[in-house]
């Protein structure tokens, strides 16, 4: 009797929600996931600036912050989130969770507000509120998880001549940026590093997805570690997980993290859906109004993600934005500015290649505003802006 009262209660759920169980379950734990990983970065940035305070900041080399209570609570809170992401592609179609991750960075900022006194600007807020609101139209049109019982299901939906195409196409485009683009042009084009995270992501998330459902079944007693292609989507998993890491990495050192974030979120996102499309078939089970619908609630959450992105530094960016126009105006004007003996190292050589190269490649000032966005951090150009405050 209480098999049927549950199964009851299960029609119940999905006949108000319109989504199946599994849809629910995957939903709860990529909420949980958001809010995790949003939390961690504010909880561990916090605790970098307290451990900052009493040793050497990690910025300079220090490494004070591995004895901060506080910064191991953000990586647990962030390592929670990770996991729960983890198991949410295991009940939940990848077009479902995937755009959730924008979340996280209202999460982030609402509590950078609260917590660190970080100012969110009116922009920012529309922001946050288009998130939510391309979220909510993406949870309620998502497609139902398809009916899987055994991982070589996944394996003969993996090895479909649509999707070995895409993922042929996809590795010989990652190894042409590896091997030819990255040592030309990595240093200076954003998209040859956030190319690589994004291509390679896509194919992690649906050997994620693959192994997070073997698991899931091995949990409910059908054993699915017996299975090779287990171990294979694992080995998928690592492989790719690693290499985009590392090209993230490098993008992030490289370029400043608020023109990264946006551009990665996008793309990465974007070639998940296309891939999880392909593989999994989610629109088959969809009618042409619903694949409308998602796709607008997804176009939401990226006008949110980059207003939420581009207005980060514009609440008290009074300072910033001069600091800006006092850079571009003393580099129209001097010639010789990298000869300063009392300027840091990198700056130097940053605006020695900059100036160089400056009247054939910035044609308006826009142009060098945009380039000195990405080459430098907010804080290295408020450091710059009150080194040549005395100059102009």
């Amino acid at each position: 009797m209480a098999p049927a009262t549950a199964a009851s209660g299960g029609s119940w759920v999905e006949s108000y929600t319109g989504m199946s169980s599994d849809n629910i379950k995957g939903l709860v734990l990529a909420l949980s996931s958001s809010f995790f990983i949003g939390a961690s970065f504010i909880i561990k940035k916090k605790g970098l600036k307290k451990a900052g305070a009493s040793g050497v900041r990690a910025g300079a080399g220090g490494y004070s912050y591995l004895y901060e209570p506080l910064w191991w609570a953000g990586m647990i809170a962030m390592v929670v989130g990770e996991v729960a992401n983890f198991a949410a592609y295991a009940f939940a179609p990848a077009i479902l969770v995937t755009p959730l991750g924008a979340l996280s960075i209202i999460i982030s900022a609402v509590l950078a507000h609260i917590i660190l006194r970080e100012r969110l600007h009116i922009f920012g807020i529309v922001g946050c509120i288009l998130c939510v609101v391309g979220s909510t139209t993406i949870v309620l049109h998502a497609p139902q998880e398809r009916e899987i019982e055994s991982v070589t299901e996944v394996w003969d939906l993996a090895t479909e001549p649509a999707f070995l195409l895409y993922a042929t196409t996809v590795l010989v485009a990652a190894f042409m940026l590896i091997f030819h683009f990255v040592p030309q042009y990595g240093q200076t084009h954003i998209m040859v590093y956030i190319g690589v995270c994004s291509l390679v992501g896509s194919l992690s998330v649906m050997s994620v997805k693959a192994l997070g459902i073997a698991l899931k079944l091995t949990f409910s007693g059908m054993n699915q570690l017996i299975y090779s292609q287990t171990w294979v989507f694992m080995i998928i998993v690592i492989a790719c997980i690693i290499t985009q890491m590392n090209y993230l990495n490098k993008a992030l050192d490289t370029f400043n993290t608020a023109v990264v974030s946006p551009i990665y979120y996008v793309m990465f996102t974007s070639l998940t859906i296309l891939a999880s499309v392909i593989m999994f078939k989610d629109w088959d089970r969809q009618d042409p109004t619903q694949i409308v619908t998602e796709m607008g609630g997804f176009v939401t959450i990226l006008s949110g993600t980059f207003l939420l992105h581009k207005t980060k530094d514009m609440a008290d960016g009074k300072f910033y934005k001069h600091g800006l126009d006092q850079i571009i105006s003393f580099v129209y004007r001097q010639q010789r500015l990298a000869a300063s003996k009392n300027m840091p190292t990198r700056m130097a050589i940053s605006l020695k290649a900059l100036l160089s190269g400056l009247r054939n490649c910035f044609c308006c000032q826009d142009m060098l505003q945009q380039h000195l966005i990405i080459h430098f951090t907010r804080a290295e150009l408020d450091e710059l802006a009150f080194f040549l405050h005395g100059k102009l």
